[in-house]
C-alpha cells in the first residue's frame, strides 16, 4: 500500500483524534454523536498510524511529498 498522508496530515489527524476523546470522556458529548465521534476518532487514529487514507485513493490527493513515498 502507497503511503498518501504527509506528516502534518497524520499530526492534525492525531491532534483531532485526541481532542474527540477528551470532549467524549469528559461527556462534553454524548448519545449517537458520542459515539460517532469516537468511531471517527478510531479512524482517524488508525489512518495515521498506516500513513494511507482509503477516502484519498479514488480521487488522486496525496498530502505527502515526492521525497516521503515508500
Amino acid at each position: 500500500m502507497k503511503l498518501n498522508m504527509g506528516n502534518t496530515d497524520r499530526i492534525i489527524r492525531v491532534v483531532v483524534a485526541i481532542v474527540l476523546g477528551v470532549l467524549y470522556f469528559t461527556g462534553l458529548i454524548t448519545g449517537t454523536i458520542g459515539i460517532v465521534a469516537m468511531v471517527l476518532a478510531a479512524v482517524f487514529i488508525l489512518t495515521s498510524l498506516v500513513g494511507t487514507c482509503p477516502l484519498y485513493l479514488p480521487f488522486g490527493i496525496r498530502t505527502n511529498s515526492k521525497k516521503d513515498k515508500k
